[in-house]
């Protein structure tokens, strides 16, 4: 009997399944349970990761049951793929779990000479910057009225903004030398308005900030006779005042939803500081690691080499991200805040505009992530599911990608419905 439309079906119902199982086969999938009539789970997802330009041999995916603890799907998992912005995951689980999400930056300014009964301060005032990316003007002017609550009124020496607590590189390992200013102001432990000062991103951040603060100073009624130079405070140097940050929880909630490298760079080299005692991205990207082999984490293929994701040098695994994520899963010390700093399909950061539709809006929660070699995505489906895409090429066909980890991460959150 003919077809109401006039059309025949049936060659193209065969058409559809041969498509079906033909995916199956190039994606790897894992054939999970479904209803009378539907395709497994796996080859669901399988069918999702299709983009024009982008083949099964330039893909990792992982999905796992968080209840189970088993793949629903996986492809490519254990294969290194340049990560994008994917690499601030790693970097925000060990630093939630080594600092903690109360941890907060200091800034302090460390006097080097002595106070008269005049309100004369005899000497130099130090700005130690201690790595806090949030630095700003508001801050420098928290500390000016602490100063002039010692009873300080005017300043004979310098000041001198000291950056020592991390090194004085720049950028990091494998950047492009366009992503210096346009991906990143220049990395230091002393940094005042993401070293914007006088109208300009200074190539100098301590100095930028020595000058700001001294500015500062002026601005609230304390005269300053002397210059504003970089250098270290002497060992006899001590806290006239102290600015403290927001927390580390509220730091990555703003690093990771909007995807900032700048924060993420400092995170890491904090890390080196704090827990290495060396303030260098090296140093950051070994505590890293260890911080991801102690919690069972795979780290075959991967490797850490700056905290933004930018460097061409870095690598993860699907398996890695997944592994990483279960393991801040099972922290409740650490699940809150990581959970609060992923963006939310539909709703706010870099996911504001995508997944916008039910079932996928308000129920993914994941980190997004773009080059011009990678395109990532990587989190939470409810509290059903863990997953993580990473596509790679060179070029890459963006849109593409997106469109398949939307697609991706939508049959998951239907799957958890």
């Amino acid at each position: 009997m003919g077809q109401a439309d006039g059309y025949d079906h049936a060659p193209l119902i065969v058409r559809l399944v041969l498509a079906l199982v033909t995916a199956c086969l190039a994606w790897g999938v894992s054939q999970a349970a479904a209803g009378p009539g539907q395709p497994a789970l796996g080859a669901r997802l399988g069918a999702a990761l299709h983009a024009a330009g982008i083949g099964p041999q330039r893909t990792g995916a992982v999905a796992l049951d968080l209840a189970t603890g088993k793949a629903v799907f996986a492809h490519n998992a254990a294969v290194g793929f340049v990560p994008a912005s994917n690499e601030k995951l790693p970097v925000t689980y060990a630093a939630l779990k080594l600092l903690g999400p109360s941890f907060r930056f200091p800034t302090e300014i460390r006097g080097q000479g002595s106070l008269g009964t005049d309100g004369t301060w005899s000497g130099n005032l130090v700005l130690k910057g201690y790595g806090d990316p949030t630095l700003s003007s508001w801050n420098l002017r928290q500390l000016v009225s602490k100063i002039r609550e010692t009873g300080i009124t005017h300043v004979t020496g310098m000041v001198i903004g000291d950056e020592s607590f991390f090194d004085k590189q720049r950028t990091a390992p494998g950047w492009k030398a366009s992503f210096y200013i346009e991906e990143s102001p220049p990395l230091s432990a002393l940094v005042v308005n993401r070293a914007r000062y006088g109208g300009r991103v200074s190539a100098n951040p301590a100095l930028a900030a020595a000058l700001a603060f001294r500015d500062a100073l002026r601005a609230g009624g304390i005269a300053m006779a002397g210059a504003a130079v970089t250098g270290r405070a002497d060992a006899d140097a001590f806290p006239l005042a102290v600015s403290d940050s927001a927390t580390l929880a509220a730091i990555v909630r703003f690093m990771d939803r909007e995807s900032d490298n700048f924060t993420a760079e400092l995170l890491l080299k904090e890390l080196g500081a704090v827990v290495a005692g060396k303030g260098t991205t090296a140093a950051g990207a070994t505590v890293v690691m260890g911080k991801l082999a102690a919690a069972k984490v795979p780290l075959a293929g991967v490797q850490i080499v700056d905290g933004s994701g930018l460097s061409l040098l870095d690598r993860l695994t699907v398996a890695a991200l997944v592994g990483t994520l279960q393991a801040a899963w099972a922290d409740p010390r650490v699940k809150a805040p990581l959970l609060g700093a992923l963006p939310v399909a539909g709703v706010n950061g870099t996911l504001e505009d995508r997944m916008r539709r039910a079932p996928a809006r308000g129920n993914v929660f994941a980190k997004t992530g773009t080059t011009d070699r990678a395109s990532a995505l990587a989190g939470f489906v409810r509290d059903r599911y863990v997953f993580a895409v990473l596509h790679n090429g060179h070029p890459l066909a963006y849109s593409w990608a997106r469109v398949a980890q939307d697609r991706f991460a939508t049959v998951l959150a239907a799957a958890s419905a």
